[in-house]
């Protein structure tokens, strides 16, 4: 394989990343009480150490009461959980890496037997004042990511969670100025998380926004079913101030619309003029249900994203499972050792290896 577009700069505002894969979030739970830990410094260290370009942490909360659904999700507020963020982005630049942290509001998606104490909340119709503080929330956690030191930032808009149930017309069923019968209509909390957010971190510093038209509740579902409707959920994002588009499949290389085979970020990189990530299944043959269940794991034919990235179709390409199972995943594609790749399991999910 000729992996020189995987492996060439990309340089976008403040972000310059020395090639195009990216480490995709996932979230680990082990952050006793919402705190980093040490060993998740180094989890993510070892990855900056192996060459990955761009390092995005797994899920971490704004400061609403319902904005997790396990307890050992971290915080991204608190002096104390915010000391331990700084120890992990200060582990990486030590290492060369770059990094930015999934900013996340799970909504209505709780484990309540693990999380009673917010269970109550679950099926409580956000007030306008709850709308209101959780834009300012979102917005006080991207200043404290520009503020120690992150490289850019990733707004959590996808997978059924809260900014994506408002997108959702199987969720979103408000009768005020924040839901609607039209995706445009239904956009506007998220437009308003971002304008709050470019707000806060000023126009030079990098967001991402992770979106999916599949849900955690419906791997079915669609926001968007034809390019004039996803222009009308991604442009308005766009002139907010998103500045790269993640575009989230459970399989890359499905095409999104017929009569043409872009992918869902080849679509987003086309109607928006902006940098788009690809994710899903990268680096793996099936997707992620049949990974778990040890079927479809080959994991060394890359041809066809390498293809759509030669095309231009995206910029930069997301690796989850992969890397998570195999820290040194991107300096064994580098060097062409893929027979040396470890396999994923589910059991790499239990330990921040």
């Amino acid at each position: 394989m000729n992996t020189d577009s995987l492996f060439s700069p990309f340089i976008y505002k403040n972000l310059h990343l020395k090639n195009r894969i990216v480490m995709a979030p996932m979230t680990r739970a082990q952050s006793a009480a919402g705190i980093p830990t040490p060993e998740m410094a180094g989890y993510y260290s070892r990855r900056a150490a192996s060459e990955v370009g761009l390092i995005l942490s797994e899920g971490t909360v704004i400061n609403r009461p319902a904005s997790k659904n396990l307890l050992n999700i971290p915080n991204f507020y608190g002096d104390e959980a915010l000391q331990g963020w700084k120890n992990v982005i200060d582990q990486v630049h030590a290492e060369g890496g770059k990094m930015g942290p999934q900013i996340w509001h799970v909504g209505d998606t709780r484990m309540n037997k693990e999380y009673p104490e917010v269970a109550m909340e679950a099926a409580a119709t956000m007030s306008i004042a709850d709308i209101e503080d959780t834009i300012r929330q979102f917005a006080a956690s991207a200043k404290a990511a520009k503020d120690l030191g992150f490289d850019c930032l990733e707004i959590h808009g996808a997978h059924g969670y809260l900014i994506d149930q408002f997108f959702w017309e199987g969720t979103n069923t408000r009768t005020d100025e924040y839901g609607g019968k039209t995706l445009k209509e239904r956009n506007r909390f998220a437009v308003e998380v971002v304008k709050a957010i470019r707000a806060a971190v000023g126009e030079d510093f990098t967001i991402i926004i992770r979106l999916s038209q599949w849900k955690q509740q419906d791997y079915k579902a669609r926001l968007a079913t034809t390019p004039a409707e996803m222009e009308e959920w991604l442009l308005p994002l766009k002139d907010a101030g998103v500045d790269i588009f993640h575009c989230s499949q459970r399989r890359f290389w499905e095409p999104e619309f017929e009569g043409s085979d872009l992918n869902f970020a080849g679509w987003a990189k086309k109607i928006t003029g902006q940098p788009t990530i690809t994710v899903g299944s990268v680096g793996l043959k099936g997707d992620f249900l049949s990974a778990f269940a040890g079927e479809g794991t080959e994991k060394t034919d890359l041809s066809e994203l390498l293809r759509r990235l030669d095309r231009q179709d995206f910029d930069l390409v997301a690796v989850g499972r992969a890397i998570l199972s195999d820290y040194q995943w991107v300096q064994k594609i580098k060097a062409g050792n893929t027979e040396e790749l470890s396999d994923f399991s589910a059991e790499s999910l239990k330990v921040l290896y």
